[in-house]
């Protein structure tokens, strides 16, 4: 059976612990991914209690196996920029296609106030799970790296 558990704080975690959900993220993520050093300051900012920060942590548990993980930040922001951004999303590579990634986006948008935003890169095989549960495609990114 597919469970749910919502992350608001460290002292939340229970099943895995924030090193394993780390590790299960950014193995998943695979080349769509970034450091494990990324992810962990990701979290701090979903955890922080800090003014115009925030946001939560989304496991998906499988027969009480990890099988999907979500981070989605706050931004502070509303209006001209969405007040979130689903940050990072990830499916064991051998339980998907089977809808698991979708239901770990629908428990999370849920938990959502206010608009979602996400970034995926144009060859991400998610991008047509994105479009399916209706994000647009409103803006290039583009960057300035310094």
């Amino acid at each position: 059976m597919l469970t749910f558990q919502k992350i608001n704080s460290e002292k939340d975690f229970s099943a895995v612990n924030r090193s394993q959900f780390v590790d299960f993220l950014h193995l998943h993520l695979d080349k769509f991914g970034d450091a494990p050093q990324a992810i962990q300051k990701c979290i701090d900012y979903a955890f922080s209690i800090e003014s115009g920060k925030g946001g939560f942590c989304m496991i998906a548990y499988l027969n009480n196996q990890i099988v999907g993980g979500l981070i989605m930040n706050q931004t502070g922001m509303e209006e001209f920029i969405p007040q979130n951004i689903l940050v990072y999303v990830a499916v064991d590579a051998s339980h998907r296609g089977k809808g698991i990634g979708r239901q770990l986006i629908d428990h999370s948008v849920a938990e959502c106030n206010g608009n979602i935003a996400l970034h995926v890169e144009y060859d991400n095989p998610a991008k047509k799970l994105y479009e399916r549960l209706g994000f647009t495609s409103k803006y290039a990114e583009m960057r300035l790296n310094r």
